[in-house]
């Protein structure tokens, strides 16, 4: 796949068409259009080893700014590879309905951080929730969770060595305290987060809706007569 900025400052992408990003302004999943090339002259006299360039979102039309690094320089053009980084990332969405406060101030901290691409911090916040989950729960639930973070790495298919980082991220704390943090990348950090995201679901967001499900079921019951109503405690 070829990417580059020829003579006459012109991005050429053999994908172009097919470049989608979750846009941060909208937040919708759009294609970009590039509208912002830096200056062939300019690239040449400085060199730098990473280039910007600023594309626009077909949905909204707000700016998005993405980062490639230079691959090699010639009299012609200046070779990019074709792997970007988002300068400023799309925030990631979770409904807090059902969790608990203490476990949501931490978890949306943890978002934060992964938006931003602090993906280190992501993952402190990740053990920090985790916590917060285990004092809720207690033990019993500490236990469930554990094995459902076994559960998730069978079906996930995760490599042995990011479920290890994942496991000493979440559960090190509260298996060895001279367990430290293990640093992640970005690729780690994006499994850390939907198995978190998994985590939570399981905890609390499924066992709400089950029971607000069934709340709602008795009391169309109780509207048409089908069924006692539930009498308070005197």
């Amino acid at each position: 796949m070829s990417m580059y900025i020829d003579s006459s400052s012109r991005l050429h992408h053999d994908l172009e068409k097919n470049l989608v990003v979750t846009c941060p302004h909208c937040q919708a999943v759009a294609h970009i259009t590039p509208i912002g090339v830096p200056r062939f002259e300019d690239l040449q006299l400085y060199r730098p080893k990473q280039v910007g360039v600023v594309y626009l979102c077909d949905a909204c039309h707000m700016p998005n700014f993405l980062r490639f690094a230079v691959r090699a320089y010639s009299a012609a053009r200046v070779e990019l590879s074709p792997q970007f980084t988002e300068v400023e990332r799309a925030r990631e969405k979770f409904s807090f309905t059902y969790i608990p406060e203490s476990v949501e101030q931490l978890f949306r901290e943890a978002l934060a951080c992964f938006s931003h691409g602090a993906f280190n911090a992501f993952a402190s916040m990740c053990r920090r929730t985790a916590q917060a989950m285990f004092v809720d729960l207690g033990e019993a639930g500490k236990l469930r969770l554990f094995d459902e973070l076994n559960a998730v790495r069978d079906l996930a298919d995760i490599a042995p060595e990011t479920f290890l980082k994942m496991r000493n991220v979440l559960f090190g704390a509260e298996l060895d305290v001279r367990t430290p943090l293990p640093l992640v990348d970005g690729y780690e950090a994006g499994i850390m987060l939907e198995v978190v995201k998994d985590l939570l679901y399981e905890a609390y967001v499924r066992k709400g809706k089950l029971q607000q499900a069934m709340l709602v079921r008795r009391f169309f019951l109780e509207e048409t007569g089908s069924v006692a109503p539930i009498k308070s405690a005197s």
